[in-house]
């Protein structure tokens, strides 16, 4: 997409998201019998249980068969070949409570408030829960929250009522950065509940155990996963054993100075994953011994990526590139989603609120912000997004002990380009086709001018949608610290 084309797009924007929201209402897909593979059939109920996975820090590259990625997974491939694949995932402001909250209520972080860590949604937000929950639906979300004032280490137990935001089923976990140290709560009295395990399979025993007991009507499932989120050595041993440090690709965009113990941290990372993957297993082996297989849609996505070295930050996100912004997002529906297929089609943090409520055949809501992305999902062709929102709202050291602080920035990303412009100034532009690595920043050279002019008015418009008073203008007229 060069610099006429996307301002061609972004003149047609308006009119396709209006046809989106107007779309308030899908059809149901039709009841119907599906064959299972020892013979006995399933029907297929009107509306499909939704088992949305989550993990916190996972990003698209560390994929099993993704370059310089040497993670072992089984069950994470299996999705991907028993489903569709979006390669182009993005997670629009990648940090644990925006997302969170652009996930459950489909809204903007200035709309909603939730502009960093730490911060709650607000009661009042109309949210994936309840709008599922007014669908007929049991609700659940199992996992870590993030979605409340102050610490969420401390203890984050949520009484009855509206700030449970619709969901039913409610085992949230708190502590969830100590891996083998997380503890819940009883739903209806707070007490405190620990148990000793790795947190993951904890989570997962309880999503389990929802599996089977929620078998009378559709269900919707929220797991959210602490892992691998840091710290990386506190990976179960099991998983821990099936990688060597010294035989482990880091990225070329990885700077030499900074590989000395960032294998050993890649080491920590991939086993989290691996160990996840044994859970994901466990999850889809109780959908087939429930025979829920055919009517459950099973998605297996993240917030947010990590750094792991690249671009010289040893950790953090928070940053317009790849590895922060681009997550998993495997899609499984058996009969309605096409198997072994990639699709590339733009699909943000804030379309997924609609997305899955039109592959569910639930009325997307008016405030959604995002687009309902669901045909994609079914491997139709469909007029898709021209480009995603990249956002870093609040000043927070997105390098962790790097020292290397991420500037406020904002910025889009195109089926070729990534664009960021800074609040010192215009940062970086990368073509992704011709340097999928992002090494070369083509910001400041002259021939790239007039991409950067289209990219920006892309970014001008999704601050008027976004309602961001991002100082676009002024920080058009000073000369970056970033550019080379």
């Amino acid at each position: 997409m060069d610099e006429n084309d996307i301002l061609e797009e972004r003149q047609s924007i308006g009119g396709r998201r209006q046809i989106a929201a107007e779309a308030n209402v899908l059809s149901l897909p039709k009841e119907n019998v599906t064959s299972r593979s020892d013979g006995r059939s399933q029907v297929r109920r009107a509306q499909p249980n939704l088992l949305f996975i989550f993990s916190d820090e996972h990003r698209a590259c560390s994929l099993s068969g993704e370059p310089y990625c040497d993670v072992q997974t089984t069950h994470l491939r299996r999705l991907a070949r028993e489903g569709i694949r979006f390669g182009n995932c993005i997670s629009n402001y990648p940090v644990c409570s925006p997302y969170r909250a652009m996930l459950l209520s489909g809204r903007w972080p200035f709309q909603t408030g939730v502009v960093d860590n730490a911060l709650r949604l607000r009661d009042e937000e109309f949210s994936l829960g309840e709008a599922f929950r007014r669908a007929g639906y049991h609700t659940g979300y199992i996992g870590k929250w993030h979605l409340s004032a102050g610490d969420h280490e401390a203890a984050e137990f949520i009484s009855k009522g509206p700030a449970r935001q619709g969901f039913e089923n409610w085992q949230v976990w708190s502590n969830t950065r100590h891996h083998f140290g997380a503890f819940t709560f009883d739903p209806d009295t707070g007490q405190i509940i620990r148990r000793e395990g790795y947190s993951a399979t904890l989570m997962t025993d309880a999503a389990i155990d929802f599996i089977g007991t929620h078998t009378d009507k559709p269900w919707l499932l929220v797991l959210s996963w602490g892992p691998p989120h840091p710290p990386f050595e506190s990976a179960p041993p099991e998983t821990m054993r099936l990688y060597d440090p010294e035989s482990l690709q880091l990225r070329p965009n990885v700077p030499a100075e900074l590989t000395s113990d960032l294998k050993r941290r890649l080491r920590g990372y991939y086993a989290h994953i691996s160990a996840l993957d044994s859970e994901l297993g466990r999850l889809l082996d109780k959908l087939n011994q429930t025979e829920q297989v055919t009517n459950t849609v099973v998605v297996y996505t993240s917030d947010h990526g990590t750094m792991i070295g690249s671009h010289g930050y040893r950790r953090g996100k928070r940053l317009p590139f790849d590895e922060a912004c681009k997550v998993p997002f495997l899609l499984r529906y058996p009969g309605v989603v096409p198997v072994n297929r990639t699709a590339d089609v733009l699909l943000g943090a804030i379309d997924l609120f609609p997305s899955l409520c039109g592959l569910a055949g639930v009325p997307v809501p008016q405030h959604c912000e995002g687009m309902d992305l669901s045909d994609a999902m079914r491997g139709n062709a469909m007029r898709a997004p021209e480009s995603a929102f990249l956002m870093h709202i609040q000043r927070t050291n997105a390098g962790g002990e790097s020292g290397k602080q991420a500037p406020l920035f904002r910025g889009v990303t195109t089926d070729r380009f990534t664009y960021a412009i800074a609040d010192t100034g215009r940062w970086c532009l990368y073509d992704n086709r011709e340097d999928p690595y992002q090494i070369r920043n083509l910001v400041a050279e002259a021939a790239h001018a007039r991409t950067v002019a289209a990219l920006e008015e892309l970014v001008f418009d999704w601050l008027r949608r976004a309602q961001d008073p991002f100082p676009l203008d002024a920080a058009r007229r000073r000369r970056s610290i970033y550019a080379p």
